[in-house]
């Protein structure tokens, strides 16, 4: 094993002190600094994954203070998988962003690589930590990072979306701070094992408030009904790339602190079926709003919604097929979403609006921008040979054998309401007319090389899901083998 898990916050809080620094002798490396860290990190993700796969979790001890008084890092297959696949989209995001409309000069660059460094930096630090209170402290740095860059764009209406994030943002801290509060006060640790071990000692009335304001907190940033009103707006006013952030990243690691939260530290009768209620009125609701939806971004945004929803169905299923099939959508969710708003972003170019309209006739001058679309379109409806299928079916699978035939009903008439508004967007490209003269935006050989990336990705699992099921199987047995996380954790010397 070469390298630790604290390299994955000391690096890059070290490099977003320097690059300022940097850039007074060279401007260039603003740009290029973010994605030397994220290779690195990336690199070191996929090595310390191959590691715990053989030989089991890494606990990282911080400073010499064993769990459960001191500080530590869990880098198991459950997030080992989450933090490879965040890091990444990470070092996509970065690729595609370099010299991305209004980062081509120096002050703005500066900006906005540095906040998305610590947007992933956040997120990673939320999947890693083995304590309550560091994913407070994490959660802290990826929404600052993430208000930053919802208001990128100052000639749009990013202000308003920034303002709706924040005041939501803000009620997530203070629910999550009273959580922990209520926690330690009657328990004595914020370690996540050894609350875990002591859960049982609680009042069941401190258990049911203490579990309500985690989710409500961390619901605000999964986007869970009804605490999701500040994305479709961040969505729509940040820069495209970082629509991809949001739903491949910051999501991932919201849904996955929801679900560290419910499947290790409560014994809550009843959780899982919580679980399935919220993730159905979310993926409804959202869904019947993106068929509504007159500006692209918009309606990916409420699109992505729906499939936090279907996630959060399959992990309230509370079985190792249920969680495996909650994985599985997560990583095609992660990488068709992305290729969505990356392809996207060139397709509507242009329009300061973003509105579906925009993208009319696009094919004959966007080639092959408008078949990545498509090829994304398709995936996450679920239609085969493509990722999509396979994530969908899985979900259907874990339901009937659990017979929540309502469950099966409901994903595939959601599915249909995702085909009709994808459909009606990949119509536009291909057999309309293209309604105004400006001439359309190329993509940059960066950003082509990218999409091609996510695409290629699409097709091989599609093609070859075997090529991600085994590490999805693997990352659901670690959630669900509760006894050997909290055995290793304590057990850390």
């Amino acid at each position: 094993m070469v390298g630790s898990p604290v390299l994955f916050i000391a690096i890059p809080l070290l490099a977003a002190f320097l690059i300022p620094l940097l850039g007074m002798i060279w401007k260039e490396s603003v740009r290029i600094v973010p994605g030397l860290v994220l290779a690195y990190l990336l690199v070191l993700s996929v090595s310390l994954l191959q590691h715990v796969l053989a030989f089991g979790p890494i606990i990282e001890i911080i400073a010499g203070w064993k769990p459960p008084i001191g500080i530590n890092l869990v880098f198991s297959p459950f997030s080992g998988f989450l933090v490879t696949l965040m890091l990444f989209l990470g070092l996509l995001v970065w690729a595609y962003s370099y010299r991305f409309k209004r980062n081509v000069e120096y002050e703005p660059a500066l900006k906005y690589f540095l906040m998305l460094m610590m947007l992933i930096t956040g997120s990673v630090g939320m999947t890693l930590t083995g304590d309550i209170f560091n994913m407070f402290v994490f959660i802290e740095i990826t929404s600052i990072s993430a208000y930053g860059l919802t208001s990128y764009y100052k000639e749009r209406n990013s202000a308003e979306a920034s303002f709706k994030y924040i005041l939501l943002g803000s009620l997530a801290s203070t629910f999550l701070l009273l959580a922990i509060m209520i926690i330690y006060s009657q328990l004595g640790t914020l370690n996540m094992a050894d609350i875990a071990t002591k859960m049982h000692l609680m009042k069941p009335g401190y258990k049911v408030a203490s579990l309500i304001f985690f989710i409500t907190a961390l619901g605000i940033e999964a986007e869970i009904f009804p605490l999701n009103g500040w994305a479709p707006d961040a969505y729509a006013e940040a820069p495209g790339p970082v629509g991809a952030a949001f739903a491949g990243i910051v999501v991932k690691a919201a849904v996955y602190a929801v679900i560290r939260v419910i499947y290790t530290l409560f014994d809550l009768p009843g959780a899982y079926q919580f679980l399935i209620v919220i993730g159905i009125i979310t993926m409804v609701i959202a869904e019947t709003a993106a068929i509504r939806q007159e500006k692209l971004k918009r309606m990916l945004a409420y699109s992505s919604i729906g499939q936090m929803g279907l996630v959060l169905i399959a992990f309230g299923f509370g079985t190792k097929e249920g969680i495996y099939a909650a994985l599985f959508i997560m990583f095609n969710h992660a990488i068709i979403k992305s290729l969505l708003f990356f392809s996207g972003s060139y397709l509507a170019y242009n329009s300061t609006e973003k509105n579906i309209a925009d993208v009319s006739g696009m094919a004959k001058h966007l080639p092959l921008t408008s078949l990545l679309f498509a090829l994304g379109a398709f995936a996450i409806i679920g239609l085969p040979p493509f990722a999509g299928f396979w994530s969908k079916l899985a979900v259907l699978t874990a339901a009937a054998d659990s017979s929540l035939w309502l469950i099966i009903a409901l994903v595939l008439a959601v599915s249909v309401v995702e085909l009709v508004y994808y459909l009606r967007v990949v119509n536009r490209v291909y057999f309309f007319k293209k309604e105004e003269d400006m001439e359309p935006q190329k993509p940059t050989v960066n950003a082509m090389i990218v999409m091609l990336i996510l695409g290629a990705i699409i097709l091989l699992v599609g093609f070859y899901p075997d090529s991600v099921t085994g590490l999805l199987h693997k990352a659901s047995s670690d959630l669900m083998d509760k006894s050997q996380y909290i055995q290793h954790v304590l057990s850390a010397r």
